[in-house]
């Protein structure tokens, strides 16, 4: 589907298990592409991810901030909703909230249970890790509904997207409350698809001849299979993240994808030229250092190194092919230079091992060896350590060695003690002979590092360098690979390890400068497109649901008050506001509209009183006209309110001082109504909001522009009434224009007559 123009969400939600919570490959494509999405959203971002860390203060992902959305907050607590709001700790910051689900497990039967009555999900058979997960993902939609009905206005175009079947209960959810959010359901891989394939059954060619019921049966995953499958059918935009992946959802889920969205790619962390070099040179020494260590032999600096990375999935990471590859260069004449092969597969481990610790102080055993850098819980049922056993490799007297790293590098492991990707620095080549991926991120990050690679024609991005570049790059080589052919796939991995084995280095540098080329492809910045064009879609399926967008839902504020005086008289009485010193940044930037369609200065004027924002209609002149002097005096000397003030203050003062810097020439714009705000009446439909939109972004943009239109004065009236309840005068209190929605009191001190109409 192409979308030719783009209608973009003024609020996106983004729902991902991975969201502050690093688990596998989503995680890096949410986090990354929050960063190439911040500039355009800002906190309308949201990321929302489960809080299931047992010390919340010790989850470093992620940083609490008492004050972003304190207001909405306290409404959550209200309805039950658990919640903590901060920023999450990738490049761009975005906006995270954390949902603690644990509440509504008491209430799992109830929820499930209306889940099958509405949509039909077979949750019975549903583990421990159905359970959390499917009760995360309808925490979240009622955290959606909650933020939008009390934070938006009904103009406000919204999308939330939901990735993987662990979400899909959120677009249940909102499905069934009617919002007016378009929803976005994402599959990175199927239930049934990778059960086939960590199951050794054939999936590709043998593709048409499964059941997928039958299939999840057969699993068990037939409550996983249930919820991915309705979500899929019940959001407004179904979507995955490769050709190759959507014909698997076409099969098994029965739905065709509305859109490719394939993966990209942020280089912001990838070190600069300079800086790359040097890591290099660290993570190779590191590297060397260690493996020396391991295997009792002093390896060279000319030493090859190979590695393969991801999570522990033997057969679909292509583990399997890649140590195979190493057990026949192992068997073969070769006589070059050594290589050492690094598995850095994350597996069920329990500490560094001790004595290489010890070995690499220069203390300890010094004859002591060993091919795992951590202790193993059960090394006698792990598969890499079973293939190795079998392959007899002595990196003594081998021309090849290997290192496995049953540990995530995270900067304190306690053998290496650096991050992933400092060590992807200093590797030769990496090796990503996938047989069920996706797409496939490991061998695009190896690129983007400069280190030639291999992937395959099973791997989402493979394929896509297969389309995007037709020519031969000696940076990256994709094989093909299907149900049959593991031996061919095995003989090209060598093949290519060989080819590298034996360049100079004048020719390894030249691939490497080619791999960086080759990764540019996949960057967010060309990528970022096709989810657009996924949310423009998701907007225009609300539309169909409900009508034209925006839609409007007018407060009615008349009030009625019966007086008794027979000749009212008249008087206009003009009233300063005195706020306190430290307030004084209130009232500037409550008559600039540019608080309209700032998120933080909206949650500052609620923060001043909820009751009389609610009362004044959101108008926030209107309600610094009804604040007594005490509740200022309050504010005056509350510190978390000061420092939103001045945060607020400094981005408006920011804002309104690059209006100097302009260079565009001077626009003069015509329309006969602005949807600015709903406190500035000077609207009544879609033109008026296209209009508002308009500024907005002319102002964002920083474009010389002028709005012209028509004044439209409104004023109060109050209407006597006799003993009858019939109207016998109506009088015409104030003009609008002067003092937008200020209520008057009468004598008594009541708050009356606050409608509006036309003259």
């Amino acid at each position: 589907m192409v979308i030719e123009k783009v209608n973009r969400p003024d609020y996106l939600f983004e729902v991902s298990w991975e969201v502050c919570n690093k688990v596998g490959g989503i995680h890096t494509v949410v986090a990354t592409k929050a960063f190439n999405l911040s500039s355009g959203y800002g906190k309308n971002h949201i990321m929302i991810g489960p809080d299931v860390w047992m010390d919340e203060s010790q989850n470093p992902e992620f940083a609490e901030d008492p004050i972003l959305f304190r207001t909405w907050k306290k409404q959550a607590a209200s309805e039950g909703l658990r919640v903590r709001v901060g920023r999450w700790n990738v490049p761009g910051n975005p906006v995270a909230v954390l949902v603690d689900f644990t509440s509504f497990v008491p209430k799992k039967n109830e929820i499930f249970s209306q889940m099958w009555k509405t949509f039909g999900v077979d949750s019975l058979s549903g583990q421990w890790d159905y359970v959390e997960s499917a009760l995360f993902g309808y925490a979240s939609g009622k955290v959606i509904e909650s933020f939008v009905n009390f934070n938006l206005q009904p103009h406000h175009k919204v999308v939330a997207q939901f990735h993987e079947w662990m979400t899909g209960a959120g677009v249940l959810y909102l499905k069934s409350k009617n919002l007016s959010v378009g929803t976005v359901f994402t599959t990175h891989a199927t239930v049934v698809g990778r059960c086939l394939a960590c199951n050794n059954m054939p999936l590709y060619d043998s593709l048409k001849q499964y059941d997928a019921q039958e299939k999840a049966r057969q699993f068990n995953v037939t409550a996983k299979h249930s919820l991915e499958k309705t979500a899929a059918h019940n959001a407004d935009v179904f979507t995955t993240v490769s050709d190759l992946t959507g014909v698997e959802c076409s099969q098994f889920i029965g739905r065709e994808v509305d859109f490719i969205t394939p993966n990209g790619f942020d280089n912001s962390f990838v070190p600069q030229e300079d800086e790359l070099a040097q890591k290099r040179d660290d993570a190779r020494g590191l590297l060397l250092k260690v493996a020396s260590a391991m295997h009792g032999v002093e390896y060279g600096k000319d030493t090859l190194l190979v590695g393969i990375s991801g999570r522990y999935e033997y057969k679909n990471k292509g583990i399997d092919i890649f140590l195979d590859a190493v057990g026949r260069i192992k068997n073969s004449n070769y006589k070059g230079e050594k290589i050492l092969a690094f598995v850095m597969i994350p597996a069920w481990s329990r500490g560094a091992d001790k004595e290489l610790a010890m070995k690499l102080k220069g203390e300890g055993n010094a004859a002591y060896t060993t091919n795992s850098s951590h202790y193993l819980v059960e090394p006698e049922y792990d598969a890499i350590s079973g293939k190795l056993r079998y392959l007899g490799i002595d990196a003594q007297k081998d021309n090849v060695g290997v290192v496995f790293i049953p540990s995530y590098l995270t900067g304190n492991d306690g053998i290496f003690n650096v991050k992933y990707y400092d060590m992807l620095a200093g590797m030769d080549l990496t090796v990503f002979p996938s047989y069920y991926e996706p797409w496939g991120y490991t061998p695009l990050e190896s690129l983007a590092f400069k280190v030639p690679t291999v992937t395959t024609t099973l791997a989402g991005f493979g394929l896509w360098v297969k389309e995007h570049i037709r020519e031969a790059h000696p940076g990256i080589e994709v094989i093909e690979r299907n149900d049959f052919n593991y031996d061919a796939v095995v003989e090209g991995v060598v093949s290519r390890i060989l080819e590298f084995a034996s360049l100079d280095a004048g020719k390894r540098n030249e691939y490497r400068e080619n791999a960086k080329e080759v990764s540019k492809i996949a960057l967010w910045d060309n990528n970022v497109k096709y989810y657009l064009e996924a949310y423009s879609s998701a907007l225009d399926k609300v539309v169909e649901r409900n009508g034209a967008f925006p839609q409007f839902k007018e407060k009615q504020n008349m009030t009625y008050q019966k007086f008794t005086v027979n000749a009212p008289e008249w008087r206009t009485l003009l009233i300063n506001k005195d706020l306190p010193t430290k307030l004084k940044h209130l009232d500037t930037i409550s008559k600039n509209l540019w608080w309209c369609w700032n998120q933080d200065a909206i949650e500052l004027f609620q923060m001043v009183d909820q009751e009389l924002w609610q009362l004044a209609n959101g108008n926030p002149i209107a309600m610094l006209d009804m604040v007594d002097l005490r509740r200022y005096k309050e504010l005056a000397s509350d510190e978390a309110f000061l420092a939103k003030l001045d945060a607020v203050y400094r981005n408006f003062k920011k804002y309104m001082d690059s209006k100097s810097k302009s260079l565009t020439p001077e626009i003069s714009y015509f329309c006969m109504e602005y949807g600015l705000d709903t406190s500035l009446k000077i609207y009544s439909g879609g033109l008026g909001i296209l209009a508002g939109d308009y500024l907005k972004e002319a102002s964002d943009m920083n474009v010389n522009m002028n709005a012209v239109g028509f004044l439209y004065k409104y004023g109060y009236f109050t209407q006597q009434l006799s003993a009858q309840g019939e109207q016998v005068a109506k009088y015409d209190t104030q003009d609008f224009t002067k003092t937008p929605a200020t209520p008057v009191m009468d004598a008594n001190n009541n708050w009356v007559i606050v409608s509006v109409a036309f003259p």
